[in-house]
């Protein structure tokens, strides 16, 4: 019998004061601290050290350890709303085909085959993180590119945004797919001029990558629940756990949990290897039997959580899969694509609000955008809830009248602005001159829409410090400013959407993302102080240590 485990209490710790130069509370007042007192996971109180020996002193009798960390600056723990563990896990056990590997499509294809060197007989060969914008070719590889990696096993490469890439003849061929298999809803097989299949897929297309037996998700989403025994992806997770850990990431958002996710989350914390605290959206296939099992709230415990239903209304900007009905600049014939038909997509968000579920649509263009927040303002008519906290995962391009909308219905964005940072010139590429607003953190600022910043992991790498600085400067990872300095947030407000706001967002406000008394000692421990560090340089900033609950759970050796 599988056990819930976790909910026993752990094993009562020496109280601790943990001392450092500065410590920011991003408490609601903003004060700063050189101390804090921590009896069993619990912060008792912020102060000065001769504040907090005094409070031990009346709390325990027990004399308190001291972990001193001078020369540093500690902040709360940094929640990432928004990202795909076992899905970064993945990538990280596939052939690396990003722009620092690979510049053109010779180098990748030449990288694949030596990947393949290293793998199981007849084992798929995967690669990832390719960005067409970023080869020299100015393009997608072909299928008949990657039937030089092999033909006689599937070979599949992941586009940088996730929400598609390329795959190899045989891979087509498998899967019955030829030049006259219709476009599912909300995907799509690439075809060049004369119909011939190119080998490129998107959105739900990608349904055939995970083989007969494998999660099905219809038209509800990018499928990249690729099928893995489940050690495998016990070792996934872990090393996805790891890497969310050596960026000070302490409570996680994952957006977009099937029944693959879910088994290996219960698997993690059964074993007691599940540190981070993990906070699950279902996808939306799975809301009628959400809806049928009685889950009309969040529930779980402090480590592990069901927090809403995940929806998609369009696809990516990097992959040219977002919405623009009138094509794009880069390529007029593409004009990506709608999951849902907007009534569909209204009626499932009034189901599941109706339910007090909370949702989070992935959305993208204006288009989209008008879409979703439509939706959400009816589902609001019908039930008002001055708190319901539905949020717009990316929300790249918001109109300003749709940004003041989203202020009205307490809509909460969660953006990425490492998007911005790895690849915002392709977005004005794509859309022109508009896409310079590409997440327009100021404008949501000046309007009262709090500012979530997340990951999105693993497309971008979960280092919050990072995006912090991108969110602070706007310039790109080749240097360019994408729009105004009026896009742009203080370096206090990117803190607070990568700690406070994001617990806001995660209805997990009560018990993390601030340092204060009652709640979990949940921290990161920073070599230098962001406040005090030149913009351009905060991502230089290193993660010392990461704790989590009082517990030190990763050290940088």
């Amino acid at each position: 019998m599988r056990k819930l485990s976790g909910l026993k209490p752990a094993p009562e710790a020496a109280p601790r004061i943990v001392v450092a130069d500065t410590i920011y509370t991003l408490s609601s007042a903003g004060e700063r601290a050189t101390a804090m007192l921590v009896i069993g996971g619990r912060i008792e109180h912020v102060g000065d050290l001769a504040g907090c020996e005094a409070r031990a002193a009346e709390l325990s009798p027990v004399t308190p350890e001291v972990a001193e960390f001078a020369g540093h600056t500690i902040v709360p723990g940094f929640i990432d709303a928004h990202a795909h563990p076992l899905m970064l896990g993945q990538m990280m056990s596939w052939i690396d085909c990003g722009p620092e590997q690979a510049t053109s499509i010779p180098e990748i294809v030449a990288l694949l085959k030596k990947g393949a060197e290293a793998l199981p007989a007849g084992a798929p060969i995967r690669g990832y993180g390719y960005e067409q914008r970023n080869l020299v070719e100015q393009r997608h590889p072909t299928r008949f590119e990657l039937d030089e990696v092999s033909t006689e096993r599937e070979v599949y490469l992941m586009n940088a945004s996730g929400h598609g890439g390329v795959v190899n003849s045989l891979t087509l061929d498998s899967n019955g797919i030829t030049r006259d298999t219709p476009n599912p809803d909300g995907g799509e097989f690439f075809r060049d001029a004369e119909g011939e299949l190119t080998g490129e897929l998107s959105d739900a297309a990608c349904n055939i990558l995970t083989g007969v037996h494998g999660v099905k998700i219809g038209h509800h989403g990018p499928n990249f629940h690729l099928g893995d025994e489940p050690e495998e992806h016990r070792k996934q997770m872990l090393a996805a756990q790891d890497n969310f850990l050596q960026g000070g990431v302490t409570t996680i958002g994952d957006a977009q949990v099937s029944k693959r996710e879910f088994e290996a989350y219960l698997r993690m914390h059964e074993a007691g290897e599940l540190k981070m605290r993990a906070n699950m959206y279902l996808l939306s296939h799975l809301l009628d039997d959400v809806l049928e099992m009685g889950m009309n709230g969040q529930f779980g415990n402090e480590q592990l959580n069901f927090a809403g239903i995940k929806f998609y209304s369009d696809g990516t900007l990097g992959g040219w899969t977002a919405y623009f009905p009138d094509g794009y600049l880069g390529d007029p014939c593409r004009k990506g694509q709608l999951y849902h038909d907007p009534r569909d997509y209204t009626e499932m968000i009034v189901k599941a609000h109706l339910a007090g579920l909370q949702t989070a649509t992935h959305s993208q263009s204006p288009t989209a955008l008008e879409m979703v927040i439509s939706a959400i303002e009816e589902a609001l008519r019908q039930r008002p809830d001055s708190d319901a906290r539905h949020r717009i995962e990316h929300c790249g391009l918001p109109t300003p009248e749709q940004i003041t909308r989203m202020k009205v219905a307490g809509i909460y964005p969660v953006n990425q602005p490492q998007h911005h940072f790895n690849w915002g010139e392709g977005v004005e590429q794509a859309i022109g001159t508009p896409g310079e607003r590409f997440n327009p953190l100021g404008e949501f600022e000046r309007a009262g829409v709090p500012v979530t910043i997340s990951s999105d992991a693993p497309v971008a790498d979960p280092r919050p410090l990072e995006a912090i600085q991108a969110a602070v400067s706007r310039v790109t990872r080749r240097g360019t400013q994408l729009g105004p300095d009026s896009l742009a947030v203080s370096v206090d407000t990117a803190l607070r959407g990568h700690t406070i706001t994001a617990a806001h967002a995660l209805g997990r406000e009560d018990d993390l993302g601030s340092l204060e008394p009652g709640k979990r000692a949940d921290f990161a421990v920073l070599s230098a102080d962001p406040h005090e560090t030149p913009v351009h340089d905060i991502a230089q900033i290193t993660v010392a240590e990461t704790w989590i609950g009082g517990t030190r759970a990763y050290a940088n050796a």
